[in-house]
C-alpha cells in the first residue's frame, strides 16, 4: 500500500508486461470489487488520444471485442463553469459531456450505460479521464429503442503522469457492477481481461514512432494549431 494512501489495497498480481493489479473488495457497500490497475508506457504523454481509445467507437472496437456502440450523446460546452465549480486544485476540465455505452451479447446478455465523463488537464502534461454512472433519475437521457440490462460504472478514472519527455504512468481505476444474475466473483476476472487487453493496444499505439498514427495525430495536431494562430495575427490589428 502507498503510504500516503488511506485505503487498503490487496495485491492481485504483477504480470510479465509489467501491469500491478490491486483491489479491494466490495468497495463502499456496493458489493462490487474496486480494481486499480498500473502500468508505465513508453511514447509521448497525449491524454485527449488515450482518452480516445475508452470514449470513439472505432478506438475502442479495435481492443474490445464486446463493445457495440459507445459515443458522447451529450456533450457539455461551458467548460468555463464547469472549472469554476471544479475549482484549480482538480486541473482545467477539456472536455465534459454525457456517453452512452453498449456491449454486444457475449456469454452474457447486452449491457448498457449512461456516464458522466470529463478530463482533467494538469500543468504537467498529465490528465485525469474520469467517469460516474448517471442516476435512475436521468434515464430519459438514454437513445430510443430496446433497452438492455444496466451495468453501472460507480468509479471509474484513468490518470496519466509523465515521467519523461517520452514516457508515462497510467493508473486505471474501476468499480463496475456488472448487472443480471452474473456472479460477483466474475467481475474482477471479466475486468482485468478487458483492461490488459487496453494496455497493451496503448503501449503498441503510443510506441508507434515516427510513423505511427500517433505521430501522425500530433503533426496534424500542430499544423492545425498554426493554421490557427495565422488566422489571428491576420486578424489583429498592426
Amino acid at each position: 500500500m502507498d503510504s500516503d494512501d488511506i485505503f487498503e489495497w490487496k495485491l492481485v498480481g504483477k504480470n510479465k508486461k509489467g501491469c500491478r493489479i490491486d483491489k479491494i473488495e466490495n468497495f463502499q457497500e456496493k458489493n462490487s470489487p474496486i480494481i486499480r490497475f498500473r502500468t508505465s508506457i513508453e511514447g509521448p504523454c497525449v491524454p485527449e488520444r488515450f482518452a480516445n481509445f475508452l470514449m470513439d467507437s472505432e478506438s475502442r472496437k479495435k481492443w474490445d471485442v464486446s463493445i457495440a456502440q459507445v459515443y458522447e450523446a451529450f456533450p457539455i460546452y461551458d467548460l468555463d463553469m464547469a472549472n469554476i465549480i471544479l475549482g484549480p486544485k482538480l486541473g482545467d476540465c477539456s472536455r465534459l459531456g454525457v456517453g452512452y455505452c453498449q456491449t454486444k451479447q457475449s456469454v452474457v446478455s447486452p449491457r448498457e450505460q449512461l456516464t458522466l465523463c470529463g478530463i482533467q488537464d494538469f500543468k504537467n502534461g498529465g490528465a485525469i479521464i474520469w467517469g460516474t454512472e448517471m442516476e435512475d433519475s436521468e434515464n430519459h437521457l438514454f437513445p430510443s429503442g430496446k433497452r438492455h440490462v444496466r451495468a453501472r460504472s460507480h468509479i471509474f478514472s484513468s490518470t496519466l503522469t509523465p515521467t519523461g519527455p517520452n514516457s508515462f504512468d497510467v493508473e486505471y481505476v474501476l468499480q463496475l457492477s456488472i448487472g443480471g444474475n452474473v456472479p460477483t466473483f466474475m467481475h474482477a476476472p471479466v475486468i482485468t481481461e478487458t483492461v490488459s487487453q487496453m494496455f497493451s493496444y496503448a503501449k503498441k499505439y503510443f510506441a508507434g514512432g515516427e510513423n505511427g498514427d500517433l505521430a501522425k495525430y500530433i503533426c496534424a495536431k500542430k499544423s492545425l494549431q498554426n493554421v490557427l494562430q495565422n488566422r489571428e495575427s491576420i486578424l489583429l490589428p498592426h
